[in-house]
């Protein structure tokens, strides 16, 4: 695979995104989150960023990594794996802050470990899945390469109880 700079990877990412917005491809954001491939609507994803300085906050969750100011707005940050019960997001330079979409009026951002590009519809199939899901869990997938995805459902996830519960 050729190397592309960092330039031309985000002239392509803004042309790609602008392309979803005219309804040209539906495209979904794909997302690391710990071993797992996460599926993101791209109505639903503000901005992929790379992590900034976090605040702590005291007596919360281990999850709740706690507040970024992002262009002088102030967000929480929610270790998404950790939340999800499996390992927190390391220090790599390849982890990564998806602000949600403002749309939603929450100031909430997903802590991941990195983030794996765009997802067209038509490089997905369904797959059904045995096991039970969660609220927040909108579908799963396989893409061709037999990768599987888990979609997620912003809204359930950030009007869910447990997301919500951040304190000790």
């Amino acid at each position: 695979m050729a190397r592309t700079s960092l330039r031309e990877y985000q002239r392509e990412l803004a042309e790609r995104l602008r392309s979803a917005g005219r309804g040209v491809a539906a495209s979904k954001l794909g997302m690391q989150v710990g071993v797992e491939s996460w599926l993101v609507d791209l109505a639903d994803a503000g901005e992929v960023i790379p992590v900034p300085h976090i605040t702590p906050v005291p007596l919360t969750k281990a999850w709740f990594r706690g507040m970024a100011n992002i262009r002088g707005n102030l967000y929480s940050v929610v270790d998404f794996p950790a939340f999800l019960g499996g390992k927190p997001v390391g220090t790599s330079s390849e982890a990564r802050l998806l602000l949600i979409g403002e749309r939603f009026r929450t100031g909430v951002s997903l802590l991941v470990d990195r983030s794996l590009g765009l997802r067209g519809e038509g490089q997905l199939q369904p797959r059904a899945s045995e096991k039970e899901k969660a609220a927040w869990v909108k579908a799963e997938h396989t893409d061709a390469e037999g990768r599987e995805w888990v979609e997620l459902d912003v809204p359930q996830l950030i009007q869910h109880a447990d997301f919500l519960g951040v304190a000790i």
